[in-house]
């Protein structure tokens, strides 16, 4: 196997594993963190901070997740999922974009 598709192998169980593994979150819940969408305040806050700003995250938004009944378990696991699904949505992205750069008849390619 090409390193390249252990590379793609090796993505799609990490994120098969954080979506449909055993854990105290939902696998709904999961889902939802990794997607960034459908998530209830003030979940949906640190879970967006998670996916686009991470450096932002703040005690009070972990506690104010805390707060709303998750316990840190829970906390854990949609944190992982948020961050995982937003390199996800990164690493797609950027295949996609490998893929049209290195396209036969690409303009950029032409001779």
């Amino acid at each position: 196997m090409p390193d390249e598709d252990k590379k793609q192998a090796a993505h799609r169980a990490l994120v098969d594993r954080v979506l449909t593994g055993e854990g105290r979150a939902s696998a709904e819940q999961r889902a939802r963190a990794f997607a960034n969408d459908g998530l209830s305040s003030p979940l949906a806050a640190l879970i967006g901070k998670v996916a686009d700003a991470p450096a932002q995250v703040t005690e009070a938004d972990l506690d104010a997740a805390k707060a709303s009944g998750c316990t840190e378990d829970q906390l854990f696991e949609l944190v992982i999922c948020a961050a995982v699904g937003q390199s996800a949505r990164l690493y797609e992205a950027g295949l996609a974009a490998l893929a049209e750069a290195t396209a036969e008849g690409s303009p950029d390619n032409a001779t």
